[in-house]
């Protein structure tokens, strides 16, 4: 299995990566009529990536990520399309704010929850419970649950076990992120049958996300050495997960009829569903395509979410000021988690100031050009990210555009 096969830049994808300038005069007159800053999402790139993470797919569901997406019309228009089927959702009340929004009735809540308000509406009806499967990694979040409601006292609530995807080739050296305690076959199969043992749950699926791999971008501009090292890890990492999600998968089946095996994220659709363990994979950034995946080789997707900040002066020949600015994705604090300056081509931050909270300074050639009133369009490191700071996304179809609630307009804070 070649995981890391590099792909050509073809289609829709080339004509938006060549004719920047045509897409900047498009995205300015349809959004002429508005106030700055907006964000938009370009139908056409959404439903080309879409279509393109189907085919990585190999046939397999793909379970769209909804802190990727954060608009509720976008993931309705994802899930209407073949291949598609079911949300990851990161917290409970959002779980049950999209079953009850009839957006689906398959949602896998990706990180364990402790929101016994959302557990008491889980556990007195019985659709909700039905729709919504929880994540778990230890019994002390079965015990939770059962503070909440006794067993004999509500539906049988679904589970999911979260295993750990990270690398540890020797003692205590651990490559990835840190997420579940559950790292080894027999760890897995322990959980399992204690989740067996217990009234009132019902264990039917197990995830794994290989964050160190579909996360982590293989080609980082201007760092050859890291981007070697990298792809030396991710040749090591993979398959010996491959060995041990197969042996935790084989070990929790002796305790649970697994409905589903989940794996896997955007950087990693294609490798991922070639794993005969995994039943369905997850995506969501691809859609948007973010700057993050500009670091990736094996794919990248088509750049479809952009937001527009307006030039409020000029303190310089070559120096443009836009107001605001300072939309920086969470991580590690570094310089890929800045959004990019993209239209105009030839923009890039003053390397002492960076994105402002007020304002953002802009050098280069491009910005000679610019005067206070011009729109200059960047793209966030991060997908669903972008969400957090606008009410609504204007969904750009052709030459017109409509709007879309982002979860914030909706005055939904599913993260706090």
């Amino acid at each position: 299995m070649n995981v890391f096969r590099v792909t050509r830049v073809t289609g829709y994808r080339a004509r938006v990566l060549t004719d920047r300038d045509t897409l900047r005069q498009r995205l300015d007159k349809i959004t002429g009529h508005l106030e700055t800053p907006l964000a938009v999402v370009d139908l056409a790139a959404f439903d080309d990536n879409a279509e393109r993470l189907t085919a990585r797919a190999g046939g397999k569901p793909i379970r769209v990520a909804s802190k990727s997406v954060r608009c509720r019309s976008l993931l309705e228009r994802i899930l209407s399309r073949p291949g598609w089927h079911g949300v990851m959702a990161y917290t409970l009340p959002e779980a049950v704010w999209l079953v009850r929004s009839g957006v689906t009735d398959d949602v896998l809540v990706a990180y364990p929850t402790v929101d016994r308000a959302g557990l008491r509406e889980l556990t007195t009806h019985p659709e909700l419970a039905a729709a919504i499967t929880l994540m778990v990694d230890h019994p002390s979040h079965l015990d939770v649950v059962d503070q909440v409601a006794a067993p004999g006292a509500r539906p049988a609530v679904r589970l999911c076990i979260d295993l750990d995807a990270s690398w540890r080739p020797a003692g205590p050296l651990h490559v990835g992120v840190r997420r579940s305690p559950v790292h080894s076959a027999a760890q897995a199969g322990a959980l399992a049958r204690k989740v067996a043992e217990r009234a009132g749950f019902q264990l039917v699926g197990v995830m794994c996300y290989e964050a160190h791999i579909a996360g982590v971008g293989d080609d980082p501009p201007g760092r050859a050495l890291r981007g070697r090292a990298i792809r030396l890890m991710q040749s090591r990492a993979f398959p010996e997960l491959l060995t041990r999600r197969a042996a935790a998968v084989r070990a929790v089946r002796e305790h649970a009829d697994l409905e589903f095996v989940n794996g896997g994220g955007t950087g990693s659709v294609s490798a991922t569903s070639a794993d005969p363990a995994v039943t369905e994979v997850t995506a969501g950034s691809g859609l948007y395509g973010p700057s993050l995946f500009d670091s990736y080789r094996n794919w990248r997707p088509t750049p479809a979410a952009f937001f527009a900040l307006s030039v409020v002066r000029r303190p310089a020949p070559r120096i443009a000021t836009v107001l605001g600015g300072g939309w920086i994705a969470s991580g590690a604090p570094e310089a890929s988690r800045l959004p990019v300056p993209w239209l105009p081509e030839g923009l890039r931050f003053k390397a002492d100031e960076g994105a402002g909270e007020v304002q953002t300074p802009l050098l280069g050639e491009a910005a000679e050009r610019l005067r206070p009133g011009d729109r200059v369009w960047f793209r966030h490191a991060k997908a669903g990210e972008l969400c957090e700071h606008v009410n609504e996304l204007q969904l750009v179809d052709g030459e017109t555009s409509a709007p879309a609630l982002t979860y914030r307009g909706e005055g939904r804070a599913f993260l706090g």
